[in-house]
């Protein structure tokens, strides 16, 4: 007989909100993992597992839309699991519509909610279903804008008991409105303002990047004066998102392009948070374009 319970985690969500990148985390954290099991089938699995001669203390389960009665008795079955001691967490993986739409692009696939509709159908279908448990979940992890390996470290840290990441993450990423907005972005930029280095011969084939450039920019005095206020208005923001619970920041700076304005704009923004408690990453999105 086995004496010690177990800790379930249950990883539930968003078709493409990052479930299987998360279950994989867990996989390589020594969790026992299993993807797409029932609900009905639950407690079979986990008296299976109590009963195993192998010492299994961690299991992650992925429970979601793919499963048809996934909508059927779950608190009861949690509650239940709770009440015989086992340690049962709920980690609840979501995205913005917009996001979730570019990643089935991406991967050309259909949604798995609905099979004669659209992704955005199936989305609103998958939402309106999960909402009862997003509500009971332990942990709802927002994902549209973090990568892979963020989302990783993400999940480590939750169940590991250390909670979100200590040290803040800005990305910080230059782009040409003629190419898009970023979806991930979570404060856009405009310093189309700026006067353009595009039309002097000698610096349209250049980039951001380039001290001739730099200098065109930083010499127009509206630069100076947008960067102070840039500064200051970055310096009060990012301790009270800090203090909010937010632990990743996406600022996007636009230009025409994405070769000139913003590429500097970005570099100077890099320099005045560098040194700080906080992860810089850096992206010239459409520097390398037209």
């Amino acid at each position: 007989m086995r004496l010690s319970k177990l800790r379930i985690c249950v990883i539930t969500g968003l078709s493409g909100s990052g479930k299987s990148t998360a279950v994989h985390a867990l996989e390589d954290e020594g969790f026992f993992c299993l993807d797409n099991l029932p609900l009905a089938l639950l407690n079979v699995f986990i008296d299976l597992v109590e009963k195993s001669s192998e010492r299994i203390k961690n299991v992650a389960i992925v429970i979601d839309i793919r499963a048809r009665d996934f909508f059927k008795g779950h608190e009861i079955l949690f509650r239940e699991l709770r009440e015989a001691g086992h340690k049962v967490e709920i980690l609840f993986l979501d995205s913005t519509d917009e996001v979730l739409v570019r990643r089935f692009s991406e991967t050309r696939r259909r949604h798995p909610a609905i099979e004669n509709g659209s992704v955005l159908e199936g989305i609103a279908f998958e939402r309106e279903h999960l909402a009862g448990l997003k509500q009971i979940a332990t942990s709802v992890i927002e994902t549209s804008e973090l990568n892979v390996h963020q989302l990783r470290d993400l999940i480590v840290s939750i169940v590991s008991g250390e909670g979100a990441p200590k040290i803040f993450n800005v990305h910080i990423q230059s782009f040409g409105f003629r190419y898009g907005v970023p979806l991930e972005s979570d404060i856009v930029l405009d310093v189309r303002f700026l006067a353009n280095p595009y039309f002097v011969p000698e610096l349209k084939l250049s980039t951001g990047l380039d001290n001739g450039v730099r200098e065109f920019i930083f010499g127009q005095p509206d630069t100076v004066e947008f960067l102070d206020r840039l500064f200051g208005l970055t310096d009060f923001l990012i301790p009270r998102y800090q203090k909010e619970g937010k632990f990743y920041l996406t600022v996007s700076v636009g230009c025409t392009g994405g070769h000139h304005r913003s590429v500097v704009i970005v570099d100077a923004l890099r320099e005045h948070l560098k040194g700080r408690n906080i992860s810089l990453r850096i992206t010239h999105r459409d520097i390398g374009k037209g």
